[in-house]
């Protein structure tokens, strides 16, 4: 989500599609990642170390739960730890939004002092191929998942 120009008149059409995707999805998750980092991160870090997904996915559909409707944004049952003596703990948390025929993964760094959101993968079951209409269709569908 960088390496992008940062005018969008210096931006081909693809371009100003990838980046009204990028914004649309880091807006929509800022508030949910927020509240993942209210969670303590030994906590964080001993769910991940001793492969208690379940427990992490509770985490995340709790705090799903506060900004996006059931079901829309889901823990894809794989995380990271990277817990160093000399730097502050980095969590990895692989997640899947699922809405209205957009499928994003994805994965959510928790870090300090920036969070990051790595998308992976986009598809957009009726867009046909269209960049525009793919674009279109996943700002609908990121919209009418959200709660707020």
């Amino acid at each position: 989500m960088h390496d992008l120009p940062e005018k969008d008149e210096d931006m081909g059409p693809s371009l100003t599609c990838d980046r009204q995707r990028q914004e649309a999805i880091a807006g929509a998750l800022l508030e949910f990642i927020e509240d993942l980092k209210l969670i303590d991160v030994v906590d964080l870090i001993a769910y991940i170390r001793t492969d208690q997904h379940g427990n992490i996915e509770e985490l995340i559909k709790t705090s799903a739960e506060l900004y996006f409707k059931e079901g829309s944004l889901r823990y894809s049952m794989a995380a990271k730890a990277e817990v160093e003596w000399e730097e502050t703990p980095k969590i990895s948390l692989d997640l899947e939004f699922l809405h209205k025929g957009v499928w994003i993964y994805f994965t959510v760094v928790l870090a300090w002092p920036d969070n990051a959101v790595n998308v992976s993968y986009v598809e957009v079951t009726e867009a046909g191929g269209d960049k525009a209409k793919e674009t279109e269709l996943l700002l609908e569908a990121i919209k009418d998942a959200r709660l707020r």
